[in-house]
């Protein structure tokens, strides 16, 4: 049998089942004298009224509690059909008006038999309809009542909703929800099928019984034909009144929400019935009928656009916060008043982008990733529309660029890294959104076909306002100039424009020839023509951007008809010509434009001649690289791969292959080696990668004798050393090895955040990130490569794999965390340590005078001649790595007790580091190391036994306090240091010493990118000023870099004061808020934090550094980082009082609390208020985030909140002049804090890895707010401050994270709820079980119907 007619047999025969059963079960004749009351009344035709008094004072006598089921069920039995009459209906409605009988069980019984008889019975389904417009739409008492679960069990078993529905939930409120849905869903399908349009409907079985399976031919006048009229007009009148009650019920107060539940938690279900829906509404004419709603109007009530949960604040300055925020006055009065412009919005995204600009310390994580994560988190807390964030990205992203456009020289990433941050990893991340959109519509559309042209819509929406942002960012003249290196670039894509609109074809060959000189004066380009380009590259745009008005000024007659003849380039590659020389230059020179281009020099790399792989390599890793930002992702993903070449087929050798690869990949290690190469492998997080790609490289070039090596065509020779030191400084750079041991042995519990950056944490990544790119095919963090080129290989590696460079990590950490021992006489070590030392010292003409004290394990050094010493040191890499923390010792002891002089020790060390650059960053360590033991004698910076800075120290200390002028931080004099010679720990000099004798070259600058971090940092953790007196030996070698030298001096500053940082971040907030001059004057925003560049080249000299910049460049130096909480969280609430008092009499406040929005009284008004507010919550969670990351913001909500809450702040109980208003503030301030800095950890949805980690804690946060509404905390704050917390927490978590609220525990929402409904906030708490998934649904729909 179909499933429709065993519903409707069960309906049939559930009555009079449970009839008996219910008899039964009850005292003897009860129900029977019912029985005979009702029949006898009905025969007499007697008053209703009469008839409910006297069964009621039945059941009563009878100790009945009521509305009784049992009588739901005889009543409804009784009607059905042998008594379906006027009075036993009347008898019916009274009983369920009075409650002697549960309404929704009486109307549950109905529906089960009446809707499948409606034909034949018109008239019982009229009064069906009627009892439901009167007695669904408020079951109160029901919900309430002593008989609620039995009842709502009694109508599961009649409606079979459990069995329908599928749900894992019996709750009594979850079947109130199911209740109301099957309702409405029974008249929808009966309204289709006595259309006949149940059969246009995708599922053409209705889920219940829409007709009768028994004929029943006897019923009264079924072959009367008057009659049979009349009841066909009624059909069609009861046909547009069902159709009007669904529209009812959504439009009702309580019903609506109920509907909300379901559509939120019942998701295949309630698509199937839209389904349905919009078959009624396209065809029904029944509908057209109605004069009570449209076909469209029916469509709108059901629409996902429609809130229904929605918030009714009770407290006056919560009204006018809510209504400021409904009238999206937070962004029209920001760029009214104190200087906070419209895109301060997007503070975080330009302190994030910044921060990625600090090469102290590369990441593993991609910066698409975290970028598209922060956009969205920032769309939704800040509510904007996806132009209006777009446009908010480029925005900072150029503001980046342009704060770099004229750079200060140093060994730091500059305008590539900042232009790859623009150009490539922010379109990248708008394609993760847009995909990800498209992706979810998608899925949505395959369960639901008729969703697909929405779907499609949505699609195109999005891109529209991709495009409405481009197309507005013309507008933003200032930010769109172009620094003086990209200007041919520009006026290329420029000339393409013009070219494409005029109608003329020409090859990339034409605009690759073209000068400066060629182009007309009306071609100049700026940075929206490159960003557009980026954009079509990435298919985000087509070519139809080219038409834009506006967009090119010129047309393709200005530009030269005749250029050069014909010059190799990309085109000539293409098409087919030989690499040339004069072709390679070009192709090193020029980015290649398109993948197919890039894949080509792949293929020629994998597949070519010795000489062409060479080249190939060479090319990728020229202007592809770094500007080739529409298929740089793959260019490093190529350079990747081609680090690990695959063994020859033909293969035979006992060494490995990669052996014969030498020439090779040098090419590629000295590539890449640059600080802006580094950088940009780590923004598109290939680091683990690389990692994982530079380890076998390592072990085996490290295993090598030096003997081994390859001649270039140039005559220039490759040795094992040369490729191992390239590959090992390179390796080392990829995690915070130089960073000094005093988080190991001078600093407190808690390291800097990043410290755990190791090898072996680079692996887990890599193996993690590969795993997942097989299974991952959708989503903003799929792992994106070309489709023609396989991944590398998936398969894990760990350190395990590489016992060499293994034993030297292990001697590395062994070295930082204790003093050297174990050095045997005789050892094959010490026999390296011996010739090591003859090799640094043999032009001294020592003799055999000893370098190594015996009394240290060492024995003396043998004496032997160059010639020996260099026989000696032919051995592998790793060898001599063992030995060298030795050698340092033994010279160092040498030149402590005068055997060598410093010039000697220099000396000594350059040679050792030209014989083997590897050895840097073991010299670099093991003297960072030594500084922190505290057991060398200083060394006296005099001029002649060691360089003196005396020349220029003083003038370092005026530019210091200049940078630093803009913080209020004092700045350690150095008039001490100008009386007597400057002094700095022997391993230290020794280490600057050594630096300060390289030439400055593009050779030395890739060692000087080794040991220069280790030096500064190193310095910093010294005692002032020993950074200075560095930065002043170095500025007077190049003068060039006085800039970068001099305000790396000024970041130790706040190494050594903790104060300093607190000040520090004081002028970040007061500066971000204008809170440091008159309210009007002054300038707060993005550009008072982060500033525009700085530099003595710069008019009027060096200036002083922004707050930010300073803070971001010295926040991972940090030594007790879980302190930064608290100081934020105080400076948030400091800032938060300036704002609310502004220094005005109380009565001026009062005049300003009753302000709408705009200004009066020379002052600012609420909207105002907040928006400084809310700037003020978002500078501090972007500190907190990019201070400590996930486990800082972690920290913050589970611990640090919850102890600030229950503590007494004085201050706050002080008399102030807006006590209100600063308190309530306050809490809006804090609650906006907490739920950014959980957006831009965790995600707002499911997408982020880190997701995973978000239900523990913000499931600890709020279980704290429950038991503080419970009374079973003490709380010590301003009471105001929590009363505003706590709902504007709950409300931005409904209205901006609300994937956030299933994975809290069900009864902790229910407590929250219920001190919420406590406080008159019964809308929130509504809202927040509604979004609670469908164990919260019950709870939900009982507050709904409660509420009222």
């Amino acid at each position: 049998m179909k499933s429709s007619e065993i519903l409707t047999l069960k309906g049939m025969t559930v009555v009079s089942v449970q009839a008996c059963q219910l008899s039964q079960s009850t005292q003897p004749g009860l129900w029977d004298s019912v029985l005979e009351l009702t029949k006898s009344a009905q025969e007499r035709n007697s008053d209703p009224l009469l008839w409910a008094v006297q069964l009621s004072s039945i059941l009563n006598s009878a100790g009945t509690s009521l509305p009784s089921p049992e009588l739901a069920h005889l009543l409804v039995s009784h009607i059905c059909w042998a008594n379906n009459v006027p009075i036993t209906w009347k008898f019916l409605e009274k009983a369920v008006s009075g409650r002697i009988a549960p309404p929704m069980l009486v109307l549950a019984l109905l529906s089960s038999r009446v809707i499948p008889n409606r034909r034949l019975y018109p008239a019982a389904y009229r009064l069906y309809m009627e009892l439901l417009k009167r007695h669904t739409f408020s079951f109160t008492s029901e919900i309430n009542g002593p008989n609620y679960q039995k009842i709502m069990k009694s109508i599961d078993d009649v409606l079979h909703l459990s069995q329908i529905f599928g749900l894992q939930v019996c709750e009594p409120g979850a079947l109130v929800v199911e209740f109301i849905f099957s309702i409405v869903w029974q008249l929808l399908d009966a309204s289709l099928d006595d259309e006949g349009l149940l059969e246009l409907a995708p599922e053409k079985k209705s889920k219940w019984p829409t007709r009768s399976q028994d004929m029943d031919i006897d019923g009264q006048d079924s072959f009367n034909e008057k009659r049979t009229d009349r009841q066909e007009g009624l059909c069609k009148v009861n046909t547009v009144m069902a159709i009007e009650i669904i529209g009812d019920f959504f439009q009702n107060k309580v019903t609506s929400k109920i509907l909300y539940l379901a559509r939120r938690n019942m998701f295949s279900h309630w698509g199937s019935f839209i389904q349905r829906l919009r078959v009624l509404a396209a065809n029904s004419t029944a509908l057209r009928n109605s004069k009570h709603i449209s076909p469209d109007a029916l469509l709108q009530l059901t629409s996902d656009a429609r809130i229904v949960l929605t918030r009714e604040c009770k407290t006056s300055l919560q009204k006018q916060f809510h209504a400021v925020v409904a009238s999206g006055s937070l962004i029209s009065s920001a760029g009214q008043c104190h200087g906070v412009s419209w895109s301060a919005l997007w503070l975080p995204i330009d302190m994030f982008l910044e921060d990625t600009m600090d090469d102290s310390q590369v990441v593993a994580t991609s910066a698409v990733e975290t970028l598209t994560g922060l956009v969205k988190a920032l769309q939704a807390v800040n509510g904007t529309s996806w132009h209006n964030t777009f446009l908010g990205v480029w925005i900072a992203a150029l503001r980046l660029v342009q704060r770099e456009r004229d750079p200060s020289e140093g060994p730091v990433p500059r305008l590539d890294t900042c232009l790859c941050m623009l150009l490539s990893i922010t379109p990248l991340a708008i394609v993760n959104i847009i995909e990800e959109e498209e992706s979810t519509l998608i899925d949505e559309a395959g369960r639901s076909p008729t969703n697909l042209r929405k779907e499609k819509q949505i699609s195109v929406k999005h891109r529209k306002d991709l495009i409405s942002s481009l197309q507005l960012l013309g507008d933003y003249e200032g930010l769109l100039t172009v620094p003086q290196s990209l200007s041919l670039v520009a006026n290329q894509a420029v000339a393409k424009a013009m070219m494409f609109v005029s109608g003329v074809t020409s090859g990339s060959g034409y605009l690759d020839c073209m000068s400066m000189n060629d182009l007309p004066m009306n071609c100049s380009g700026n940075m929206r023509h490159l960003i557009v380009e980026a954009c079509i590259a990435r298919n985000l745009l087509d070519t139809s951007a080219y038409l834009w008005p506006g967009y090119v000024n010129g047309r393709s007659n200005q530009l030269p008809r005749s250029v050069p003849g014909p010059m190799p380039g990309w085109s000539s590659l293409m098409k087919g010509s030989p690499l040339t020389p004069p072709m390679i230059n070009v192709l090193v020179s020029t980015p290649a434009s398109s993948l197919a281009e890039i894949e080509k020099i792949y293929e020629i790399a994998v597949n070519g001649s010795d000489d062409e792989k060479i080249s190939a390599a060479a090319i990728l890793c020229g202007a592809s690289l770094v500007r080739g930002w529409n298929i740089q992702e793959h260019t490093v993903f190529f350079i990747t791969k081609l680090l690990s070449p695959p063994v020859p087929a033909d293969y035979s050798g006992t060494d490995s292959h990669l052996i014969g690869y030498a020439p090779f990949l040098n090419v590629l290690l000295v590539g890449i080696s640059s600080v802006d190469c580094v950088q940009i492998y780590s923004l598109h997080g290939l680091v683990p990668q690389l990692a994982g790609a530079l380890m076998p490289i390592c072990e085996v070039f490290g295993s090598c004798a030096p003997k081994v090596s390859c001649t270039l065509t140039t005559g220039e020779e490759i040795s094992s050393h040369q490729v191992f030191s390239n590959a090992f400084n390179l390796l080392l750079r990829l995690w915070r090895f130089n960073h000094p041991p005093l988080e190991h042995v001078m600093g407190g519990d808690i390291p800097p955040v990043g410290s755990q950056l190791t090898p072996e944490y680079l692996l887990l990544v890599r193996n993690s990130q590969l795993a997942n790119s097989g299974n991952t095919t959708k989503g903003p963090f799929k792992y994106r490569r070309p489709s023609r080129i396989s991944s590398p290989s998936p398969e894990p590696i760990f350190m395990d794999s590489f016992p060499k460079l293994k034993l030297w990590y292990r001697q590395h950490q062994a070295c930082i965390a204790s003093a050297l021992s174990g050095l045997v006489h005789g050892t094959p070590v010490h026999q390296v340590v011996d010739a090591v030392l003859n090799m640094m010292f043999r032009k001294m003409g020592r003799g055999g005078q000893p370098l190594t004290p015996t009394a240290s394990g060492s024995s003396n050094s043998s004496g032997s001649g160059p010639e020996d010493a260099s026989l000696r040191l032919k051995l592998p890499a790793w060898d001599i790595l063992e030995a060298i923390p030795f050698v340092l010792d033994a010279a160092l002891t040498a030149c402590a007790h005068g055997r060598l002089s410093p010039r000697e020790l220099a000396t000594g060390l350059k040679d050792l580091s030209d014989f083997l650059p590897a050895s840097l960053a073991t010299i670099a360590s093991y003297f960072s190391a030594e500084v922190t033991r505290g057991i060398w004698k200083p060394a006296f910076m005099n001029g002649t036994d060691w360089p003196s800075p005396a020349a220029n120290l003083s003038m370092v200390e005026q530019q210091i306090k200049k940078v630093l002028a803009a913080t209020g931080v004092d700045v350690p004099s150095l008039a001490a240091v100008g009386s007597s010679p400057a002094t700095l720990p022997l391993p230290l000099a020794a280490l600057v010493s050594l630096t300060i004798t390289y030439k400055l070259d593009r050779a030395t600058e890739r060692l000087l990118t080794v040991v220069g971090p280790a030096l500064n940092s190193l310095a910093a953790g010294c005692p002032w000023p020993c950074m200075p007196i560095i930065a002043s030996l170095w500025a007077q070698k190049v003068k060039r870099w006085a800039d970068y030298l001099i305000f790396s001096a000024s970041r130790t500053v706040f190494h050594h004061k903790s104060d300093a940082v607190v000040q520090l971040l004081k002028s970040c907030f007061t500066s971000t808020l204008g809170l440091n001059s008159s309210p009007v004057s002054s300038n707060g925003g993005v550009g008072a934090l982060l500033g525009h560049g700085f530099g003595s080249h710069y008019s009027g000299g060096m200036s002083p550094v922004a707050p930010g910049i300073l803070y971001l460049r010295v926040h991972r130096d940090v030594r007790d980082v879980m302190f930064m909480t608290e100081v934020v969280l105080s400076l948030l609430m400091q800032s938060v009082r300036d704002i609310a008092s502004c220094g005005l009499p109380k009565e001026r406040l009062e005049k300003l609390k009753k302000t709408k929005y705009g200004m009066r009284y020379g002052q600012v008004s609420l909207a105002a208020a907040m928006t400084r507010v809310k700037l003020a919550a978002s500078l501090g969670a972007s500190i907190v985030w990019i201070s400590g990351g996930l486990t800082l913001v972690q920290s913050l909500i589970k611990e640090t909140l919850p102890s600030w809450f229950i503590s007494v702040h004085g201050s706050e109980h002080e008399g102030t002049e807006s006590e209100e208003m600063a308190a309530m503030l306050g809490g809006y301030a804090l609650a906006y804090f907490a739920v950014l800095c959980g957006t831009f950890a965790w995600g707002v949805d499911l997408m982020s890895p880190a997701s995973k980690r978000r239900p523990k804690v913000l499931g600890a946060h709020l279980e704290f707010l429950a038991n503080a509404l419970d009374g079973k905390i003490s709380l010590g704050c301003v009471w105001g401050t929590w009363r505003a917390y706590v709902p504007a927490l709950v409300t931005l978590m409904v209205g901006c994270t609300p994937a956030w609220i299933p994975e809290v525990d069900v009864e902790v929402l229910k407590r929250v709820s219920k001190g919420l409904r406590q406080w008159n906030e019964e809308e929130l708490a509504i809202a927040l079980l509604g979004l609670g998934g469908i164990h919260a649904m019950g709870a939900a729909a009982e507050v709904i119907v409660e509420r009222g």
